[in-house]
């Protein structure tokens, strides 16, 4: 392991170091206006929410690490505690980088980066048309973490308004994270697209009271061939299966098996099982003949 201390190492690596670990982070693509009517707009992936009674955000438009100046954002939101929170999709990432440009103070990026400014609802800065979701905020509080080049500063925003595109919603009307195509921040100029090959689901362990994997027969946790994801899943069942589920199971699943199976095709037909989600008959697969 490589072991970083942030207080013996440069502001630079530190920065680099979280970038590159802490991702893929959401996109606050904020829309502010100063008191003489100036727009700015500019990506940030230091957001996230944090509350949904009252709708909370967080995002943070940092000092900048080479001269301790802030942002036009932040000196904005100063005068006008306002902030439009623009989500940013796939088919618009290019443009919003090229927003997240050091223009000098004045420069509209909605018209360099050629995005459409609407009107907002309840507060004066606009939205982001091509946006398929648009969260109208007011500023709460900032807390500054610091005074120096590279610190945060958490600008607290309450959603007062959000409008979402209908073209975003499934046939049950949750957002589809396919149709939505959102994309995230990670290191460098490196982002990831939420949609796809890459969505994938983990069933909550909400509604029940999984066994854990501590729980699992020895032989099971042990095994090289089962990953922690493997005994995850397996972990997250309510009940192991009974002798009575196993001799079922086992009386229903020998026809399939040869005389000398191995160990270790049982784990990798195990393996197969859990990558359908079908948990429980892994589980029984491996506590037949294991």
């Amino acid at each position: 392991m490589i072991t970083i201390d942030p207080k013996n190492t440069s502001v630079p690596e530190v920065h680099h170091t979280m970038l590159g670990s802490i991702g893929p982070r959401p996109i606050a693509f904020a829309s502010t206006i100063d008191k003489e009517g100036k727009i700015n707009l500019s990506p940030f992936s230091f957001f996230n929410a944090f509350g949904a009674n009252p709708a909370t955000l967080v995002f943070s438009p940092s000092r900048r690490g080479r001269d301790n100046t802030t942002k036009n954002t932040f000196d904005n939101i100063k005068e006008i505690p306002e902030v439009v929170i623009n989500v940013v999709t796939y088919s618009m990432v290019e443009q919003a980088s090229l927003a997240s440009t050091e223009y000098p103070k004045g420069v509209n990026e909605f018209i360099k980066a050629g995005f459409t400014a609407i009107p907002s609802e309840v507060i004066r800065p606009p939205r982001v048309k091509e946006s398929p979701v648009q969260m109208e905020c007011k500023v709460m509080n900032i807390i500054e973490t610091g005074n120096m080049g590279g610190a945060g500063n958490l600008v607290i925003c309450e959603i007062l308004k959000i409008h979402l595109n209908e073209d975003i919603f499934d046939s049950n009307g949750s957002i589809d994270p396919h149709k939505i195509d959102l994309v995230g921040r990670l290191g460098g100029d490196f982002y990831c697209r939420a949609s796809g090959e890459a969505v994938f689901t983990v069933e909550k362990p909400l509604q029940k009271l999984g066994i854990g994997i501590d729980q699992l027969p020895d032989k099971i946790k042990n095994s090289k061939l089962l990953t922690g994801n493997d005994l995850g899943k397996l972990g997250n069942l309510e009940n192991l299966p009974s002798a009575d589920d196993i001799k079922t199971f086992k009386k229903e699943f020998s026809e399939n098996l040869s005389a000398e199976i191995k160990k270790e095709n049982i784990v990798l037909t195990s393996k197969e099982f859990l990558a359908k989600n079908e948990v429980e008959r892994a589980l029984l697969l491996l506590m037949s003949y294991l």
